[in-house]
């Protein structure tokens, strides 16, 4: 018998509290290479905690996170970049003073790790992927909200992640604004990358997902392949409202 192959990422029964407030309990996850994962849940249901845990930006206080078979429980943000996993954040947070391209750059340098060189040569390149090469010299301040998601994105993409975390990146975007951003994740997930991506706009999640995993009060609800998990009566009263 063939073994599995081992999971990208993987969440050990992970906690987060702070005081008597429980953000997240005993979350065991799996994330297979090449996977898009959907992540689910109602506002305050602890999603964007469980990516701060992933990321580093806080520590778990129970459990352990394993990242392409190695403990990563204890490594700090930047080390965990460093290792491959890029995120973005629901709120955009580009250095406003600096213009795209010096964005990129400075993902590239500082969160890939790359070289002076090899980081111009990767912000090129990620200008052309995520349509922003017109706005290369545009101070990232002075973006509309589609283009600063954009850069958001690119950001993450330029520290050359094999994960890439995308926390509610189609928020407030127009139908067609998700769409074109849509396309752009299709094509991410086409060359190899693993996302786990939390979203509100459900028909965008949807329509890439491979996979579903919802909470509610800072624990696993359900899981599962998308229509089942949308078709949960459990899930359907929690998230959406509605009784079954």
């Amino acid at each position: 018998m063939v073994a599995a192959p081992t999971p990208l990422l993987r969440l050990h029964a992970v906690g987060k509290r702070y005081g008597a407030l429980v953000v997240t309990s005993d979350i065991t996850l799996d994330v297979r290479r090449g996977e898009t994962l959907g992540i689910l849940g109602p506002n305050g249901a602890g999603k964007t905690t469980l990516f701060n845990l992933i990321s580093g930006d806080v520590r778990a206080d129970s459990g352990r996170i394993e990242y392409d078979g190695r403990d990563v429980t204890a490594l700090a943000p930047h080390q965990r970049c460093r290792r491959g996993i890029g995120r973005s954040y629901q709120v955009p947070q580009p250095f406003g003073h600096m213009t795209v391209f010096e964005n990129l750059v400075t993902a590239a340098c500082f969160g890939g790790g790359q070289s002076e060189q090899r980081a111009w040569q990767t912000a090129v390149e990620i200008l052309d992927q995520t349509g922003l090469k017109a706005r290369a010299n545009q101070a990232a301040g002075s973006l509309s909200l589609l283009d600063r998601k954009r850069l958001e994105l690119a950001r993450a993409l330029a520290t050359r992640p094999d994960l890439l975390l995308l926390d509610e990146i189609a928020g407030g975007l127009t139908e067609h604004e998700a769409r074109e951003l849509v396309d752009e994740l299709r094509r991410i997930k086409a060359a190899g990358v693993t996302m786990v991506w939390i979203e509100h706009v459900v028909h965008a999640l949807l329509s890439i997902a491979d996979r579903l995993f919802v909470i509610n009060f800072g624990a696993k609800l359900a899981e599962g392949e998308p229509q089942a998990v949308m078709n949960d009566p459990e899930v359907r009263r929690v998230y959406m409202g509605m009784e079954a």
